[in-house]
Parts: C-alpha cells; sequence; structure tokens
C-alpha cells in the first residue's frame, strides 16, 4: 500500500511533521503547570533570557523566523503575561522583556527543554542521519540557491522540451 503522503507536496510533509512535534511537547505542560503555555514561546524565552531585552527585529534574527512571525508571537506571549513590550530607543521601535510570571516558569521550561532534546537525541539515533544536521544543510542549500531559484529553473528547463503539443 501506497504512503498516505505519496501525493502530498514536501510543505504539506514538512508542516504535519511540526505539528506532530509541537502537538506532542504541548503534552508535556499541563503536568509541568504551563497549561497557557505553547512550544512556539519556547525560543523567544530562551532568547530573551541569554540575550537580555530584544526589539523585535533582533529578536527575530536570533531565532531564526520572520519578524511577522515573531510579531505573532510576542502578541500572544503579551497577551499571556510573558512579556512586555517597551517603546525602544526610536519610538517605532517596540523591545521585549520577559515579565516575572515567565521568569517564576524558567524552572519549568528548562525541564521541558532538558526532556524534549533527549527525546529529539532519541529519535536521531532511529534516523540514518541526524535531523539537525539534515537542517543546517538544508539551510545552507537554501541560501546558497532558493527554491523559488530552483523552480524556476525547474519551470525554465520544462518549457525548453515542450513542443507546443
Amino acid at each position: 500500500m501506497a504512503s498516505p503522503y505519496a501525493v502530498s507536496g514536501l510543505g504539506t510533509r514538512l508542516r504535519h511533521l511540526l505539528d506532530q512535534l509541537e502537538s506532542d511537547v504541548a503534552t508535556l505542560y499541563p503536568a509541568l503547570g504551563l497549561d497557557d503555555y505553547r512550544p512556539r514561546f519556547t525560543p523567544v524565552v530562551r532568547a530573551l533570557v541569554a540575550l537580555g531585552p530584544r526589539s523585535i527585529r533582533d529578536l527575530a534574527a536570533a531565532i531564526g523566523v520572520t519578524h511577522s512571525a515573531a510579531s505573532q508571537t510576542v502578541a500572544q506571549m503579551s497577551r499571556r503575561g510573558l512579556v512586555t513590550l517597551e517603546v525602544g530607543s526610536d519610538a517605532r521601535q517596540r523591545v521585549v522583556h520577559l515579565t516575572e510570571r515567565a521568569r517564576a516558569l524558567l524552572p519549568a521550561l528548562d525541564a521541558e527543554w532538558a526532556a524534549v532534546e533527549a527525546a529529539r537525541a532519541d529519535l536521531e539515533a532511529e534516523l540514518p542521519y541526524p535531523l539537525g544536521e539534515l537542517l543546517t544543510a538544508l539551510e545552507a542549500a537554501l541560501e546558497r540557491r532558493p527554491f523559488r531559484t530552483r523552480i524556476a529553473a525547474a519551470s525554465a528547463g520544462a518549457h525548453e522540451y515542450d513542443d507546443g503539443r
């Protein structure tokens, strides 16, 4: 029997895997007292702990997401009382700070991070190559030659052989 993903594109499969991983991580939160917490908050919290208060732009760069994605995550965290936004040196800039509520969660978040890292190592042990290395190689390949460029080249190549029939 064919894989249920045989007709799915790469993006669909990657989104499904990410959804599955995030859903499974989220199952840890109630036992840690993190009922109103989402996996996407952890990189922001870890960056703010490591780097101190940051603008949304700097935060996005630090965690490797778009400004829009970081802004949306910070807004969700703000609504939950995990971060505050203060005006930066430029009136248009907002600087993100962890709240005392977020700092109080750090021991639970550290326990969650350790468990997730151990599970990642266990998962990678079953794979033919480390997932982290594959993701790094994928990021580097797309940095060298973006996917849109590859699509355009493939499309142009397909048109080269089109004889109009």
